[in-house]
């Protein structure tokens, strides 16, 4: 038998009903994630003490009861209750109706920045594909000749007396062999590579060590770890690579004195490369440093892009290129003294 109370729940879209009093009757649970308010707790209650205020809402509102049509705002800026972070939706407003009687109204709420998310992701997609491509076929293009000039480089080194000329013969090596391991960079993601379970702390717990090393004191790096994280299977190595390209380059930017946060969250019912999860690991790497230029923040995770003089542009192109094969993403939200990189894993998707 059908049952409509099943698609209420099932729905992604948040949905919020309301009486002709304006007063809340009912949330899916969606509605209860966007809100962050149970329906228990929520029921009853003027839609104000809910959504927040908001003129234009209020407004539509009565439109909506009045004539009985449907109406919907685009980008509207809602602040959830106890003073969370305001957010942007579009919201439509459709009165519900019955044998001429009026029930009320239902509210479905998007959030404007979860779709941006989703063409984000599908255009990052396309980007990495199309990478990928030029990578390998850069790859092969340069390490060929560079063993090439390597071997010439070694012939003539024997042949000449010794003395300054042999010097620069040992240049030439030097600088084959770390051209070559630059071209092994940035073709590492493509080999085959073991997964096992393990737990992201152990991760971070390595990267912590190793980074706390060469910062000898001068950064002081906290770490706040949500002991109740389950057990992922992951590639250790990868992950440890992500981590570490993130938390040093986080380092680099601090300079001589400032902080490092290494956070891991549980996060519900997101969505990540167009499919919705239940739960995902969120692991934070927070940093007070100068931020991330703006002119790079488009483009930062681009091969070859880098807003250090000594850098390769590779760290983070690497890093999203591991994560996406754990059919994750990493965000990244940045201004001065106030920069975050979240990589996001997923961890329990919905049934289909």
């Amino acid at each position: 038998m059908f049952d409509s109370n099943y698609l209420f729940k099932a729905q992604n879209t948040a949905i919020v009903v309301l009486g002709d009093d304006l007063t809340v009757h009912r949330l899916n649970p969606a509605a209860e994630d966007l809100l962050d308010v149970s329906e228990r707790r929520a029921r009853s209650k003027p839609v104000a003490r809910v959504v927040g205020e908001h003129p234009e809402l209020v407004e539509v509102l009565d439109k909506a009861l009045r004539f009985g049509q449907t109406y919907t705002l685009r980008e509207m800026p809602l602040r959830v209750p106890l003073g969370g972070e305001p957010i942007l939706v579009d919201c439509t407003v459709t009165p519900l109706i019955e044998v001429g009687d009026e029930l009320g109204l239902m509210l479905e709420l998007w959030r404007v920045d979860s779709l941006v998310k989703l063409a984000r992701d599908s255009w990052l997609s396309e980007r990495q594909s199309a990478t990928r491509s030029m990578i390998r076929g850069l790859a092969h293009e340069i390490k060929n000749p560079l063993g090439g000039l390597r071997g010439a480089a070694q012939l003539l080194d024997r042949e000449l007396p010794p003395g300054e000329l042999r010097e620069f013969t040992r240049i030439i090596t030097h600088e084959a062999d770390r051209l070559t391991k630059l071209v092994d960079r940035m073709t590492a993601p493509y080999l085959l590579v073991r997964r096992e379970q393990l737990n992201l702390h152990e991760v971070l717990q390595h990267v912590f060590k190793l980074v706390q090393a060469e910062v000898q004191g001068r950064i002081t790096i906290y770490r706040d770890y949500d002991p109740s994280l389950p057990d992922i299977v992951a590639e250790r190595d990868g992950l440890t690579q992500v981590f570490l390209n993130i938390v040093r380059n986080a380092a680099q930017a601090i300079g001589d004195k400032g902080r490092i946060t290494l956070r891991t969250r549980i996060g519900r019912r997101q969505s990540v490369g167009g499919v919705l999860y239940r739960q995902v690991l969120r692991a934070e790497v927070h940093d007070d440093g100068p931020g991330v230029p703006a002119e790079l923040q488009e483009k930062m995770f681009y091969p070859l892009v880098t807003g250090r003089a000594d850098g390769t542009g590779l760290g983070l192109s690497l890093a999203q290129e591991i994560v996406s094969r754990h059919k994750g993403r990493i965000e990244c939200r940045s201004e001065p003294g106030d920069t975050t990189f979240t990589v996001i894993l997923p961890l329990e998707p919905y049934d289909e």
